[in-house]
Formats: C-alpha cells, sequence, structure tokens
C-alpha cells in the first residue's frame, strides 16, 4: 500500500436536517457546533491500555480537558466544536514501534 496505488473516494452529499437540527437550530449561540464532520482513525496496538495508537488516545484527553474547561467556566469564550491532532515520533525495536516523543499538538476551537 502506497500512495501509488491507494485509491481515495470522495462522497459529499447534503447535511440531513436531523443533523442540522440537533446542530444549530434552535440552539444558543455558545451550544452551536459543527455536526457532521467527522475524521475516524485506529486500530488495535498494544501502546495504550486502550488498545488505541498512543497519539489517538492523548488527542482525546486533549478534547475532553477542553470539553470540561468549557462547561466549568476555565475558558468561558469556549464553544462545543474543537479539533485535536498528536503527532509523535517512534522508533522500531523488533516490530514493534516505540513512542519516543510527541512532535507537534495541533488544537483548533471556535
Amino acid at each position: 500500500f502506497d500512495y501509488k496505488t491507494c485509491n481515495v473516494l470522495v462522497a459529499i452529499e447534503q447535511q440531513s436536517p436531523e443533523i442540522a437540527q440537533s446542530v444549530h437550530i434552535g440552539k444558543e449561540d455558545e451550544d452551536i457546533g459543527a455536526g457532521d464532520q467527522g475524521l475516524m482513525f485506529g486500530y488495535a496496538t498494544d501502546e495504550t491500555e486502550e488498545c488505541m495508537p498512543l497519539t489517538v488516545v492523548l488527542a482525546h484527553g486533549l478534547n475532553r480537558k477542553l470539553s470540561e474547561c468549557r462547561r466549568n467556566g476555565t475558558i468561558p469564550w469556549l464553544r462545543p466544536d474543537t479539533k485535536t491532532q498528536i503527532t509523535a515520533e517512534y522508533r522500531f525495536d523488533r516490530g514493534a514501534a516505540v513512542p519516543l516523543r510527541v512532535h507537534t499538538v495541533v488544537i483548533s476551537t471556535q
């Protein structure tokens, strides 16, 4: 599998009325979010207790903390739509990917 042989499928469709209603119709400004954006990534690994890649576990932890800070008023301007991405550096040891360090942290908020 590489960039020469991979296939990319693009499927763009109209947002469903149910998503629109749950995301912004009848909501207060501070409760509006982006309801149909999504990215799914993962595979089974022994890097973490959750059997998910360390980068995914760390990104999820950042999103949980952002949500907590929004709800408890620590960051009062924070809106519900946040995105996080972690990039890590690994070394390979007898076929195992061993995390060495976090290389990049990206946080996007409204």
